[in-house]
């Protein structure tokens, strides 16, 4: 059985013949993230300015929330499992016409969310890409009986049933709690505990082999094992109930666990390759926002809902987002592991981004200005990304080379 952690090392893949865009699901996935995240977040910008109105079934606030955790996130997610799989079973990659059909059943989602159709027509597309995400998924972990990988299929299913809660609340069918989209973002949260944990430490160590350092990260053991637990917990809690002082002291748990976590896979000796420290800082904001969640449980008057779930969102799910679809493209295109000047300015914008989109909820004198650069910094961040990543999305494989 191949290891998780060798997902980004393209030599290790099965291989099919032909290549091209359908080679595997990064190319389209990773691609249309980058696309998505540009015109849903340029679509929710002209709103807030007066300037559009979504004729789709959701009102825009509802729409916004949804498409930026089962649009954007949902094609990130998809592009990096799909690449994962075949390293996890050994069996070759969903390619071709079967992934030209799952890229369409995405997109279809996404437009009818914008169109005047019946709400019930658009759930159906929407749910049906996740629940037929799971189901390839599961399948592939089965035929190459790689069981310790099970957990994402039951992570995609239950973002098949985040995304089908979100559509039913909107429609007064359930009780609107909030309960969809907080199952999708404490989903996110925990396949980055999950996954984050074991290729953090392992790019790290990787790297930090090369440069002949005396101290590794720390082994996977005890400690991330009993983090892993409780920010699971935490977030299954929070899912349930976001109020109240045991959520809270489970919140603070699990944000203090995984900054113990974080501290012992030395990110601080890699601050000469972004590539390699992107994936911490992407991990740091795990923690941060489950601190802040946690005020946001215990003092609502205080921190407010708005600036945790960004905190989650903006910053915990879309850096990690942006520093595996990065390291993955590269990997997997053929090219050297390191990032230049333009993916770090990519960085540094969708920094800017998440941090100031944590700020506006925390600011009441400055929530627009902080809003609009937020959307800005996440719109200029995106557009890089396009520039320096889809050439490769979209060419060929080639072998690495220097520079």
């Amino acid at each position: 059985m191949l290891p998780l952690t060798a997902w980004d090392q393209n030599a290790m893949t099965p291989r099919i013949k032909g290549g091209g865009f359908l080679e595997r699901g990064f190319r389209p996935f990773f691609l249309l993230a980058g696309v998505y995240a540009i015109v849903a977040m340029a679509l929710w910008l002209l709103f807030l300015r007066g300037g559009l109105l979504l004729p789709g079934p959701m009102d825009p606030l509802s729409w916004h929330a949804h498409e930026m955790l089962f649009g954007f996130a949902g094609a990130a997610v998809a592009g990096f499992v799909l690449t994962a799989v075949p390293n996890w079973t050994g069996r070759l990659p969903l390619s071709g016409v079967p992934l030209l059909l799952l890229v369409l059943l995405w997109a279809a989602g996404r437009v009818l969310a914008v169109l005047p159709v019946p709400w019930g027509l658009a759930a159906a597309v929407d749910v049906a890409f996740p629940v037929t995400m799971s189901v390839v998924v599961v399948r592939e972990v089965i035929a190459g009986s790689n069981w310790r990988n099970l957990p994402v299929g039951v992570a995609l299913s239950l973002l098949a049933v985040a995304n089908a809660v979100d559509w039913l609340e909107w429609a007064f069918v359930l009780p609107d709690t909030g309960l969809g989209p907080r199952l999708g973002i404490a989903v996110l949260v925990s396949l980055i505990t999950l996954i984050g944990g074991r290729i953090v430490p392992s790019f790290t160590r990787n790297w930090l082999t090369q440069r002949k350092a005396a101290k590794l990260p720390e082994p996977f053991g005890r400690v991330d094992q009993a983090v892993l637990l409780v920010t699971v917990l935490a977030l299954l809690t929070w899912t349930v109930e976001p109020r109240g002082w045991l959520v809270a002291a489970l919140l603070a748990l699990a944000g203090v666990g995984n900054l113990v976590r974080l501290a012992r896979w030395r990110g601080l000796a890699t601050a000469a390759e972004p590539l390699v420290w992107i994936l911490h800082v992407g991990y740091l904001f795990v923690p941060l926002a489950l601190l802040l969640a946690a005020a946001s449980a215990w003092r609502p008057d205080l921190v407010p809902d708005v600036a945790a779930l960004h905190g989650l969102t903006a910053g915990a799910i879309t850096m990690m987002i942006v520093a595996v679809m990065t390291r993955a493209t590269l990997g997997h295109g053929g090219r050297p592991l390191h990032a230049g000047a333009l993916t770090t300015l990519v960085y540094g914008l969708l920094l800017i981004a998440a941090v100031s989109r944590v700020w506006a909820g925390l600011s009441e004198g400055l929530y627009l200005p902080l809003l609009l650069l937020s959307g800005g910094a996440w719109i200029g961040g995106f557009v890089l990304y396009l520039l320096r990543y889809g050439p490769i999305q979209v060419a060929p494989n080639r072998t690495p080379s220097g520079g």
